[in-house]
């Protein structure tokens, strides 16, 4: 009978701890990551979130995770970002940010090795219809006077897509 209290009471715990982490978080309407294979993501390497829109009234921020290490070379991030809609229609950004400061130290949240980076795509837009829509990133960078993008880029662990209700 000890074991089955113990199980009983250690299930209990984790599922109020998950509706804590979750009610925390009211404005969250999406939100996903994606490993990057070995932590170099290749230039052909597209990723792809799909969501479902269900309210056309709200306004959304929309947000760009990164996740990086301390291998990763540059300070800041060239990506190309494609939003598809459920019309059809495509809208494309070529984005660049920040990911270090003037000293070099990686902007941020986290510890001296690993960095989550929150990166602002769009700013409180109003989906204008319902049904689901893509959103694609890939990496666009290149060094100073080369034409062709590089190939891997070190230093990327995860790769996330957000949305959130704005107040």
């Amino acid at each position: 009978m000890l074991k089955t209290i113990n199980k009983s009471s250690v299930l209990i715990m984790f599922f109020i701890v998950t509706f804590l982490f979750i009610s925390c978080d009211k404005k969250r309407v999406f939100d996903e990551y994606l490993p990057i294979l070995n932590q170099k993501w290749s230039k052909h390497n597209t990723l792809q979130f799909a969501f479902t829109a269900t309210d056309t009234l709200q306004k959304h921020n929309l947000f760009i995770n990164v996740r990086n290490n301390k291998d990763y070379p540059f300070s800041n991030l060239f990506i190309i970002a494609q939003m598809s809609f459920p019309d059809g229609n495509v809208i494309t950004d070529t984005l660049e940010y920040d990911m270090a400061d003037g000293a070099g130290r990686f902007l941020g949240e986290g510890t001296l090795d690993i960095k989550d980076n929150k990166l602002f795509y769009k700013e409180k837009i109003i989906f204008p219809a319902k049904g689901t829509y893509t959103f694609k990133v890939r990496q666009s960078m290149r060094k100073n006077g080369n034409v062709d993008g590089i190939e891997e880029l070190d230093g990327l662990t995860h790769v996330g897509f957000r949305i959130e209700k704005t107040e």
